[in-house]
C-alpha cells in the first residue's frame, strides 16, 4: 500500500496520549480528539505551503530531520511533559519554524472548533508538528529523499491531506490563502522549477566537456528526465488512498487473509451472536465474526499493527456511494459497536 502520510500521523495519536492530553491539559477527551482531527491536517497544510518554494523544502527537510533523529515518533507522549518548557523547547520551536507568524491565527482557529482553551490547543499544535516532520524524516531518510524528492513527495500527499479538513475549518483564511487552491499551484511549480534546475545543470556541464564530448548532452538530459519522472511517480499512489478520519477507539482486530473460499464465492454463513442475545447474519471468517470474537476476548490488546478490514463493503463505480448489498455490513458493524462502546 502507498504510504499516507495523514494517515501515518493520526496514528500516532492514540486514545492512552489523548487521555493523558485531556487530563494533563484540563480538557474533556471528547473536545481534545475533535481538536486533533482539526490540527493534525492543519499543520499538514501548513507543511504543504511551506514547501510551495525550495527554500521551504529545504528547510522542512532539516526540520524533518531534526524531528527524527529526537525520537520522537517513538516517545510522542514524552513531549506532553515539556509544554511548559517554555520557548525554547525543541516541540515549540519545530511548530514555530513550521508555521511562522501563521502560527497564533491557527491556535484560535483550532480552539474554537473544538471548543477548548487556547492554551491546549497550542499544545496540540506543539505536539503534531513534531509528529508530522517526524513521520516525514522517516520517509526521507528509508527512500533517500533530498529537497526535491521531498517536495515532490508532499505533491503526491496533497489531496488526502486537504480532503481530512473538516468542513467549516477555515484553515486557508488563518494561513492567509484566498484558497486552499494556491497551494496546490505552489507546489506544482516548485517541483517543476526543480526538476529544470536538474535538467539545466546537466546541460550546463556537459557543455563544459567540449565539442567532441557534446553528444553526452542528449544522453544526460534524457537520464535526468527519466529520474525526475521516476520522482513524481513513486509516490503517485498515495493519491490513491483514501483518509481514514480519526477514530474514538484504537479496538481493531488482526489482520487476517480472505475467509477461504472468499475467491469462489463459496463462504460459510453463520451467526454472530451479541451480548444481548441478538443474532447477526454474517460469514464465518468474516468481520463480524472476527470483531466479536475480538471484543469478547479478555485476552485480546489493541495495538497499531491490530485492525479490520471490511471483506463485503463495495462502492458504486467512480462514486462514495455504498452499493446495497453492502448495506448489510454496515449495519452490522453498527449493531456490534453499540454493546461494546469502549
Amino acid at each position: 500500500m502507498a504510504f499516507n502520510l495523514i494517515e501515518t500521523v493520526q496514528g500516532l495519536f492514540n486514545n492512552e496520549l489523548v487521555r493523558k492530553a485531556a487530563s494533563q491539559f484540563g480538557e474533556s477527551e471528547g473536545g481534545i480528539q475533535k481538536s486533533l482531527g482539526a490540527t493534525i491536517p492543519a499543520v499538514l497544510t501548513g507543511l504543504l505551503q511551506k514547501a510551495g518554494s525550495s527554500d521551504g523544502a529545504s528547510e522542512i527537510l532539516n526540520m524533518a530531520k531534526q524531528a527524527l533523529g529526537s525520537g520522537v515518533l517513538s516517545n510522542l507522549g514524552g513531549l506532553l511533559g515539556s509544554q511548559g518548557s517554555g520557548s525554547s523547547s525543541p516541540a515549540i520551536n519545530l511548530a514555530k519554524g513550521l508555521l511562522g507568524d501563521k502560527l497564533n491565527s491557527i491556535t484560535n482557529l483550532i480552539a474554537s472548533y473544538g471548543g477548548i482553551k487556547n492554551t491546549s490547543a497550542a499544545s496540540l499544535v506543539n505536539l503534531a508538528a513534531p509528529a508530522a516532520m517526524g513521520a516525514v524524516g522517516k520517509y526521507a531518510s528509508d527512500n533517500g529523499l533530498g529537497v526535491a524528492g521531498v517536495g515532490s513527495f508532499l505533491a503526491t500527499q496533497k489531496d488526502s491531506i486537504l480532503k481530512a479538513i473538516p468542513s467549516g475549518f477555515n484553515i486557508a483564511g488563518a494561513l492567509g490563502l484566498g484558497s486552499l487552491g494556491e497551494i496546490g499551484s505552489k507546489l506544482s511549480s516548485m517541483v517543476s522549477d526543480a526538476g529544470g534546475k536538474m535538467i539545466g545543470s546537466a546541460g550546463a556541464q556537459a557543455e563544459k566537456l567540449g565539442p567532441k564530448m557534446k553528444w553526452l548532452l542528449p544522453v544526460l538530459l534524457i537520464i535526468l528526465a527519466i529520474a525526475f519522472i521516476l520522482y513524481l511517480i513513486r509516490g503517485c499512489g498515495g493519491n490513491k488512498v483514501e483518509t481514514v478520519p480519526m477514530q474514538d477507539t484504537t479496538t481493531m482486530a488482526p489482520a487476517v487473509a480472505p475467509p477461504a473460499g472468499a475467491a469462489t464465492g463459496a463462504r460459510e454463513s453463520t451467526k454472530v451472536k451479541l451480548p444481548s442475545g441478538t443474532e447477526l447474519d454474517a460469514f464465518k471468517g468474516g468481520v463480524e465474526d472476527q470483531l466479536v470474537n475480538f471484543l469478547n476476548d479478555p485476552n485480546a490488546k489493541a495495538g497499531r499493527d491490530v485492525w479490520f478490514d471490511f471483506d463485503e463493503l463495495n462502492f458504486e463505480t467512480g462514486s462514495a456511494t455504498i452499493t446495497t448489498e453492502s448495506q448489510n455490513q454496515v449495519r452490522n458493524i453498527a449493531a456490534i459497536l453499540k454493546p461494546f462502546p469502549k
